[in-house]
Order: C-alpha cells, then structure tokens, then sequence
C-alpha cells in the first residue's frame, strides 16, 4: 500500500506537494557548466588479508571529492564549483585530487555552499580543499606524496592543505583507529599503497574501510506514515540500479518525512551487508544525492 491509498484526508497536502516536485525544471546555471567528467582514481572496498605495511592510511572526509585542473575546480561528476576567487588564489597549476570539507558531521551544510553558484564568502571561508594525491604526477604515491607535501607548504593559501596520511602495521591497530575515528565523528578510513602509480578507475591500490556499506538508489515512490507520522512519508521506495526494489524508512528527519526526496531523485542509504535474499540489512537514509557519481572508467 502506497502513500496515497491510505488516510486520504490527511495526505492532501503533501500530495500537492509532491505534484509540484514533479514538475519539470529548465536546466540550472550548475547543469549548463558541466563538462566530461575528469578521470580520477577510484576506491575498492577494504577486504582484509592485505600487507597494511605497504599502505598510507588516512582519515576518510566526508566531503565532496574536487579536482583541481590548475586554473578551476570541478567535482567527481564534471561539473564546475564556483568559488570566491580568493580561496584558489595562489593554487599550484598542477591538477590536484581531494576532498572539500569543513567538518566531520557536517556534509550538508558543505553541500549547499558547493552547490551556490554565487559563492557566499563567508561560508566558504569554512572551507578547506583537502588535497591527497597529484593525477598527472609521474612515479609511484610515496614519490607523489613527497612532491605534494612540498608543494602544500611552500603555498601561503590557508584553505589549501594536505592530508595527512600516517602509517599502521597491524589488523589490530587498524580496527583501533577506525573506531576511534568513528567514535569521534568520522567516516572511516583510506588505505593507499605506497608503491601505486595512480591510475584513473577503481583499483586494489586504494581502498576505503567503513564500518557499514554505502550505496545510491532511486526514489520511485512512497509508504503512508502512521501514527505521529500519519500524513507523512512513513518511508521512501526505492530501487537500485539493478532494478531491486526496497523501502528506506529509518534516518528520514521529520522535515524529510513532510518534505521528501522528489520522485526521480538519487538517494544515499547505508547499510550492513546482505540478507540471504540479497536486500540491504538495516538500510538506512543517509542524503539526497545531489549529483550521481558518473560510471565507473572501463
């Protein structure tokens, strides 16, 4: 049963509102700057019975990954972050990977200062492009970090800075720092192989350690709300783009519940593992994905 088969009365108003959402937008100012998205090395997910001495590890920001081609910085999708002019002042004109990022917990407040096309200086002036590798540099990572150390601290730009990347040795001090990072507020972890020339697809050489799965999916529909959520959305429908269908209820705020992700819209859930008939275990609604992340290279 859907949102509109039950409590008609109540759902009026959130049936308006989900027609206007419906409703078809000219393309945005953002949409119309997007270009081929740039080719960036992508991460695996960490599996275990690695040589973790072979591995930089880094915090793993929650932010939104940017690529600096030496004179504009995009996002992983191809479209271009428009920027007060003084946060890339002084920038080196080598491409740089990293993330923007102001705080750990604080994803959608960075997402809607990346998303303003007019850039407001104050809030950007929260912001700070953390960078973690050089694409177009030659040699291996322990090289290309060297060379992108040097080059973050000859620059005087303080929204410029690098990340900081340390080394671990054992599962066990691995797991320790994972959940302290947790603990803290963190995402997790990436794991970087010292020797690994970068490479612009998903590779064995980067990997990311989270203590839960993340994925994208499509919002096609919605569950009546009951009880305090009567009139609400009680959960969104979803569907991945293997066609498998699902309901994300859990992690919705009340504002999202009376506002919801419009029909059409990317989502991001998290979950642990697969049941034994392949549906996310303890799904749970992270964001609205502003931006889809393009496919993987071939």
């Amino acid at each position: 049963m859907t949102l509109t088969d039950r409590h008609p009365m109540r759902t009026c108003a959130l049936s308006a509102l989900l027609s206007l959402l419906l409703v078809s937008c000219p393309a945005t100012a953002e949409e119309a700057a997007r270009t081929t998205p740039p080719a960036l090395m992508l991460a695996k997910r960490y599996a275990g019975d690695i040589d973790l001495g072979a591995y930089w590890v880094s915090e793993k920001l929650d932010g939104v990954r940017g690529y600096w081609d030496g004179t504009a910085l995009w996002t992983r999708g191809g479209s271009r972050v428009r920027t007060p002019a003084w946060f890339t002042a002084g920038w080196p004109t080598q491409p740089l990977d990293g993330e923007l990022w102001i705080g750990r917990g604080r994803f959608a407040e960075l997402s809607g200062i990346v998303r303003t096309q007019t850039p407001d200086d104050d809030a950007w002036r929260q912001v700070h492009y953390m960078v973690f590798d050089l694409p177009h540099a030659p040699g291996t990572f322990d090289q290309r970090l060297q060379i992108l150390n040097r080059l973050i601290a000859d620059n005087s730009n303080a929204w410029l800075r690098a990340v900081e990347q340390f080394r671990i040795d054992t599962p066990t001090a691995l797991d320790a720092r994972l959940r302290a990072v947790v603990a803290a507020g963190g995402e997790g972890l990436m794991l970087h192989r010292g020797d690994s020339r970068y490479q612009a697809r998903r590779s064995d050489d980067l990997l990311k350690l989270k203590p839960f799965d993340d994925d994208e999916a499509r919002v096609v529909g919605y569950q009546a709300g009951n009880g305090k959520y009567a009139g609400q959305v009680g959960s969104l429908i979803v569907e991945r783009v293997d066609g498998l269908r699902f309901e994300l209820g859990s992690g919705l705020s009340d504002a999202e519940r009376a506002q919801p992700p419009p029909l059409g819209s990317w989502v991001t859930y998290r979950y642990n593992g697969l049941t034994v008939n392949g549906l996310p275990r303890f799904a749970r609604y992270l964001r609205l994905r502003e931006e889809l992340p393009p496919p993987d290279p071939p």
